[in-house]
């Protein structure tokens, strides 16, 4: 009788579907999976793909900007009560309302947001390509939306002025410099990597800030043998395959996101064999983010 994960690849050639997960998916997602990247590379990968199916193992926001970008591809959530806390924070009022206090300020939200919040902005952004996208703009002022900690670390390296919308990784959110400081006590000469979602003072603090792929670019790339990780828990998988002689240390044992971890081998099957769950947006918020993506992805 097939495994699970005989019948999923049966059915994935059968259907020309592709498997997309986030690093921070659970290890036997992300070796299932045709690629596994962070929000841009999926993204990419995404508009990119031949495949007439595409099954998204991530969360609910990432499911939409597939379908967002790939409107004539059936897209499925293999279980779309994977939401993101942070993406819920926001709502389209919230970005109508900002605008309306700053009037001159274009509107940079990151790609961590559901397709309205989308629709309602100039351009969208990601961890690795948000100061790229802020610079390449003509505005003087930015409204960031949702993340503030993202947005105040992008801020430091521009000249323009910055709003931000009072939103956070709660995940990332929770890192503080008083576990930075156990961390470099506990393994002293250990090179911090930390993702931009974390607090400004915990970013100030790292060795290196970047997105989950450049996390696992810097330590691959690094000589150092040895590396504490500040985000989410997921990528110590990816970081183990591309490092196997190198080690890695947790800035926080707390750093799991329950969302990230809902998908399984039988949600992924379940969506192949019955098109669970597919993804379906209203036609205008799916034509407005569309351009915000397109003008995200035309930058980077």
């Amino acid at each position: 009788m097939p495994t699970l994960i005989e019948r999923i690849h049966e059915l994935k050639t059968r259907r020309n579907a592709v498997i997309l997960a986030h690093y921070y998916q659970p290890g036997i997602i992300q070796d299932l999976a045709d690629f596994v990247g962070d929000s841009l590379e999926l993204s990419q990968r995404a508009k990119a793909s031949n495949a007439d199916v595409i099954v998204f193992c991530g969360v609910s926001f990432m499911a939409e900007s597939a379908k967002i970008l790939c409107p004539d591809k059936l897209v499925l959530n293999p279980n779309p009560s994977a939401g993101c806390p942070m993406a819920d924070m926001v709502t389209p009022e919230d970005v109508r309302l900002l605008r309306s206090r700053y009037p001159e300020a274009a509107v940079v939200t990151y790609i961590n947001s559901s397709a309205a919040v989308k629709a309602e902005s100039d351009i969208c952004c990601t961890s690795a390509n948000a100061a790229t996208i802020v610079r390449s703009l003509p505005h003087r002022e930015i409204i960031f939306i949702p993340d503030q900690n993202l947005g105040q670390y992008v801020a430091g390296s521009s000249d323009k002025i910055f709003h931000y919308f009072d939103g956070y990784c709660p995940i990332h959110h929770r890192y503080t410099a008083e576990q930075v400081r156990r961390a470099r006590s506990r393994h002293p000469g250990v090179p911090l990597l930390v993702h931009p979602e974390s607090p400004p003072l915990v970013a100030e603090m790292a060795d290196f800030v970047g997105s989950t792929s450049r996390i696992i670019a810097y330590a691959a790339q690094s000589e150092d043998r040895a590396f504490i990780i500040g985000t989410e828990s997921g990528i110590l998988h990816p970081l183990r395959k591309a490092c196997t002689e190198k080690t890695f240390y947790r800035l926080s044992s707390k750093a799991i996101c329950r969302d990230m971890k809902m998908i399984g081998l039988r949600d992924v099957l379940s969506s192949l064999e019955q098109d669970q769950y597919a993804v379906h947006l209203d036609a205008s918020v799916q034509s407005r983010a569309a351009e915000a993506l397109e003008r995200m992805l035309a930058v980077c």
